[in-house]
């Protein structure tokens, strides 16, 4: 039997690129990591095997590494935020000519014509959640609390909304009080508009409010969603936003969102702080 081709890890900031890296790794796999200097955790090279370090703006550079070291399949795993398109990186030529090519520049025009790019040097991108099927969130309550019915009208409402929001690549999350919108996902990223929509509330007098001020956090797929890249993720990290924010229920796709701490995102984080997760 031949040899397995060598495959590529581009990897991102969090845990995600770890979680591959053990997975791909354990099923008999040769990985070359290509850590983005700007969001890779320096801890990837602990993990004995080849790591070369790239800038965001070096996409000849990306290019160049994989073809020397005999990579013709790669994956992306772990964020890059979306903001850093403004921020001091100098892009090669390669990625200007690129970024001048493109209409807009959101999270699906930017990375789908890189991968279109890698495609046309040889470098097939798979699925980001190749090696980690088991993590995909499964259909029904994932938590010893249900939704109550409150909750289930806020995830209706919230679904609603962050479709139309994720159908123009704006974000994919949506956090939701009384059927009201709150605070609605951009380039901050998911744990950063619970805070903001905690913050919301809390800057609210203390008085008895009418209605309810229970969060209630919606993160859904993209319409056909490209699982090579953005695929939604939560971790403990967000259950653990979502206590201090005020949040009380997270409705999440049903295998399509990532749930990177298995059980310990249900049992540990959510049940502990009694927390409904539901996905559908």
């Amino acid at each position: 039997m031949p040899d397995r081709p060598k495959l590529g890890l581009i990897a991102g900031n969090g845990r995600f690129p770890f979680l591959v890296l053990d997975a791909a790794r354990a099923q008999g796999n040769e990985v070359i990591v290509a850590a983005i200097k700007e969001e890779t955790d320096p801890a990837i090279e602990n993990n004995g095997t080849r790591v070369h370090w790239v800038s965001l703006g070096e996409l000849s550079k990306l290019i160049d590494t994989f073809k020397a070291e005999g990579v013709s399949r790669a994956l992306m795993a772990g964020q890059v935020k979306h903001r850093q398109i403004f921020s001091s990186i100098r892009p090669d030529w390669r990625l200007a000519k690129l970024l001048l090519s493109l209409g807009t520049r959101n999270t699906d025009s930017l990375i789908g014509a890189v991968a279109k790019v890698l495609e046309d040097e040889g470098i097939h991108l798979i699925r980001s959640t190749e090696f980690l099927e088991p993590l995909l969130a499964k259909v029904g309550v994932l938590t010893k609390r249900a939704p109550t019915e409150e909750e289930k009208k806020n995830v209706a409402y919230g679904r609603d909304v962050a479709r139309h929001i994720a159908h123009y690549d704006i974000g994919q999350t949506v956090v939701i009080a009384e059927y009201a919108c709150v605070a609605v996902e951009a380039m901050e990223g998911t744990d950063a508009t619970i805070a903001r929509a905690g913050a919301i509330m809390r800057s609210l007098p203390n008085d008895a409010s009418t209605l309810s001020r229970a969060l209630t956090v919606v993160k859904v797929a993209k319409p056909n969603q490209d699982m090579r890249f953005d695929v939604p993720v939560i971790g403990v990290k967000t259950i653990e936003t979502m206590a201090t924010a005020g949040a009380t229920c997270l409705a999440i796709d049903a295998g399509k969102c990532l749930l990177l701490d298995g059980d310990n995102v249900i049992t540990a984080a959510a049940d502990g702080a009694n927390i409904a997760i539901i996905s559908d």
